[in-house]
């Protein structure tokens, strides 16, 4: 199922989205008795409570009517710390390290996944398939073919899926893309983020194989991926730098292709060429220390999106995440504000200002994003709503990370066909769409 972008589509989705966000109701489909939890609470069941799990288990904790009965963590410090934390609000939950024995508790309503990208896919379809509703870190996936499975299953089983791509909750977000979409800032142009950290000269470091810490289900961790030794500087955390498990592309780049294409109004780029390399950082990791990505859109526009590990300075102005060029201003978004610099004329054109500046701060921590889109989740738990990340909006801003990934494993500028999710012009990169699982594990459970 594609989803459709029109500006009255996104007039109509901002006011329900505004309307969640201020404590309104979303339209139901459903009675919110069938959510049967204590005091009406909906219960939830945790998959991965370490770094982002951690962090998601507080945006939920801060609405009353959500309620933790269930963690899982293959890595059981995790779990200990957790259960503890939970222990001292007077919250006794089980514990396990087998998300499938979780997931088969029959009083759960919704489960919530923070665990490594690689696990995303067959967690997200196997609580579908038992009747949960979820909440599913970004990147929704490591293979394209992976995410539109996911949004399959969603679809077949009636499920809310939402992807964490919290900015679609956020109000300072909504009303910058608005602004965009109703073409304030005149026809828009480029588009452009950046993930910048300076890792030189170690990185994640170089570290040979060993035994696993103590309370670590290495081969769980692993799941469908390949065997292999475990390795200090992939787990818990920094996975992230390993492209079988994650990759930068998808951990920030979600983030702000998925801004990209809402400002836009766009479904999916035409064409895709990404470049880069370990040019500078000496480490284990296995993807680019340096690369940069660039996507034509039909409506004519250019996404840039850098993730530069060997320098750290700023590329945007103070406080800006993204910028997006338009033929009468240029704007900025970040924090809890945003704004345009208007445009002037260049060569052979009228150099008085095009637009006023605008300069507008929201009201609200940027920290509460996550908070909001926990809240929108429960909400269309409750209506049948879809919530604002969708399951299919989740896979096409994801798909654009992955499509970065694969050019730059095929060195090639890539034709993309979004109907069929298909390279239409190097045969060798469909190859990369899927990956075969490592035994007992599928796609399907």
């Amino acid at each position: 199922m594609s989803e459709q972008f029109t500006r009255r589509k996104f007039t109509e989705t901002g006011a329900l989205a505004a309307a969640a966000m201020l404590g309104g109701r979303l339209p139901s489909t459903r009675a919110d008795e069938q959510v049967t939890g204590a005091n009406g609470r909906i219960r939830l069941g945790m998959i991965g409570v370490g770094n982002r799990g951690g962090q998601l288990l507080s945006a939920f904790l801060s609405h009353q009517d959500a309620q933790i009965v269930a963690i899982c963590d293959v890595y059981k410090p995790h779990l200990e710390k957790t259960a503890a934390r939970l222990a001292k609000l007077g919250n006794q939950v089980e514990q396990f390290s087998d998300f499938r024995k979780l997931i088969d508790r029959q009083d759960l309503d919704a489960i919530v996944i923070a665990t490594p990208d690689h696990w995303h896919a067959i967690q997200t379809i196997t609580a579908c398939r038992a009747g949960k509703d979820v909440y599913v870190e970004k990147p929704l996936s490591v293979t394209i073919g992976e995410g539109r499975r996911m949004v399959e299953v969603a679809r077949e089983t009636g499920r809310v899926v939402q992807v964490g791509t919290h900015r679609r909750s956020s109000k300072l977000w909504t009303e910058f893309a608005q602004m965009v979409l109703a073409g304030d800032i005149g026809k828009t142009t480029v588009s452009q983020a950046f993930r910048l950290s300076n890792l030189y000269p170690h990185g994640i470091g170089k570290l040979p194989t060993s035994d696993p810490p103590a309370g670590l289900d290495w081969d769980m961790w692993l799941g469908p991926r390949a065997a292999r030794p475990y390795q200090d500087n992939i787990a818990p955390y920094k996975f992230r730098w390993w492209q079988s498990y994650s990759s930068q592309m998808g951990n920030w780049g979600a983030h702000y292709f998925d801004a990209m294409r809402w400002c836009l109004g766009e479904e999916s780029p035409t064409s895709i060429c990404a470049m880069g390399g370990r040019f500078a950082v000496d480490d284990d990791r296995t993807i680019p220390d340096t690369a940069q990505a660039m996507f034509e859109f039909p409506s004519g526009h250019l996404s840039l999106f850098g993730t530069f590990e060997a320098s750290g300075n700023p590329a945007l102005p103070k406080g800006a995440e993204m910028e997006v060029r338009g033929t009468q201003g240029t704007a900025y978004v970040g924090g809890t504000s945003y704004r345009v610099v208007p445009e002037r004329g260049g060569q052979f054109q009228d150099r008085k200002p095009r637009m006023e500046p605008v300069d507008v701060t929201v009201e609200g921590r940027n920290d509460q994003q996550t908070q909001a889109h926990a809240r929108n989740f429960l909400d269309c738990i409750k209506s049948r709503a879809k919530p604002h990340a969708d399951v299919e909006i989740g896979h096409r801003s994801t798909t654009m990370a992955l499509l970065a990934n694969m050019s730059l494993a095929v060195k090639a500028r890539l034709e993309w066909d979004s109907e069929r999710e298909v390279v239409t012009n190097v045969p060798a990169a469909n190859k990369l769409l899927n990956y075969e699982y490592r035994s007992p594990w599928t796609l399907d459970g």
